[in-house]
């Protein structure tokens, strides 16, 4: 691991010193997601297994194992979003960028996270890229909206 990047997890360790969450969501905010040479990083320093590391990760939906796009597409499976067509929206975006849940495109431009809740159930269905929020999005939809981020 590059020293630099073991000086910017030591600053967020110190910061956080408590928390093992807020470890984790600083050091998925600088890097977008948390590699593997980062969770043993922190499982030395914090001198906790590497096994309790991965255990908050994968119990947590927010973590991301794997590199994430330049363009998060977060898609809402809840049940009024899953009810109002959102799988069908899933699919589309398997089709249109040859990628599943979790996985980012080989150019890093895009990456899929589907989400049990987005607390947009008024807009449903619903999905956000990045920031920007698309309500009431249609299948035939995600070819223009996708578009836009090309």
């Amino acid at each position: 691991m590059r020293k630099v990047v073991k000086t910017k997890i030591l600053k967020i360790i110190e910061k956080n010193k408590y928390s093992l969450i807020s470890i984790l969501q600083e050091i998925q905010k600088e890097y977008k997601y948390l590699s593997f040479d980062n969770m043993y990083f922190l499982s030395e320093e914090l001198k906790i297994s590497l096994e309790e590391v991965y255990g908050v990760i994968t119990f947590y939906n927010e973590f991301n194992l794997n590199p994430v796009g330049k363009y998060e597409i977060k898609i809402c499976l809840g049940t009024v979003c899953y009810v109002k067509g959102a799988s069908e929206i899933v699919e589309e975006i398997h089709k249109l960028l040859k990628i599943k849940n979790k996985e980012c495109t080989k150019d890093g431009k895009f990456s899929l996270d589907t989400s049990r809740c987005l607390g947009c159930c008024s807009l449903a269905p619903v999905i956000k890229i990045n920031e920007d929020v698309y309500p009431h999005v249609k299948r035939q939809d995600l070819k223009e909206i996708l578009e836009k981020y090309k």
